[in-house]
Formats: structure tokens, C-alpha cells, sequence
């Protein structure tokens, strides 16, 4: 009985802490990032957002047009974790692509690496 119950605390408890991105802490490349939403297949391939675009400065920093703030890299996402965009996350798709990631799913928004 004791068990059970603490059993059924234990999986109450953890379906109430939110999931953090796993794998090894790292970074991404240093340099301006110009992120972009596809455009249309009969007209523009890609339609350019830079308020969305930044840049990573090193340190674990970023810089973009709304302030600067820190990320944190583990595995294959970058999550925004002081600053402007704290809480913005985006999956690694290569080491020059990152896509974000809206309502725990991949966005349609993309970044790519424009170098530095």
C-alpha cells in the first residue's frame, strides 16, 4: 500500500516537471544567423525575418535586434535561456541550420549560419 502511494506521488510528481532537452552541453558556431519562413514554390523561396535573426557572440551569448542573453546547448537543441528570447528553443538540423521549435514541435521558421 505505502509502495502505491508513493508510486502514484512519484509519477504525479514527475508528470508535472517540463521535459529539458538531453545530451551533451555544447555551443553552436559563432556568427550572424539569418533566420527566414519558406516562401511559396511559384514565387519567393524564402521570405527573410530579420527581427528574428541573431547572432552568437561566444561565451554561450547571444546578440539579436531585441537585447542580448545566453543559450544553453544540449544535444540537438539550443535553448535561449536569459534575455530577450528566454525560453525560445530550436532543434540543430546540421551544424549550419537550426529550426525552431514552436509548441514542442519544429517551426517553420529556420535559421541558417551566414558566417562571421
Amino acid at each position: 500500500m505505502i509502495r502505491a502511494l508513493a508510486l502514484s506521488a512519484l509519477l504525479a510528481l514527475s508528470a508535472a516537471v517540463p521535459v529539458v532537452a538531453a545530451g551533451p552541453i555544447g555551443t553552436i558556431e559563432r556568427g550572424h544567423y539569418a533566420c527566414e519562413l519558406p516562401g511559396e514554390t511559384a514565387g519567393v523561396v524564402a521570405l527573410a525575418q530579420p527581427e528574428e535573426s541573431f547572432e552568437i557572440a561566444g561565451a554561450s551569448r547571444y546578440r539579436s535586434p531585441q537585447g542580448n542573453g545566453t543559450y544553453l546547448r544540449r544535444g540537438d537543441r539550443v535553448i535561449m535561456s536569459s534575455g530577450p528570447r528566454n525560453g525560445s528553443q530550436y532543434e540543430v538540423i546540421s551544424e549550419t541550420l537550426l529550426r525552431r521549435i514552436d509548441n514542442g514541435q519544429p517551426g517553420r521558421l529556420r535559421c541558417y549560419w551566414r558566417g562571421r
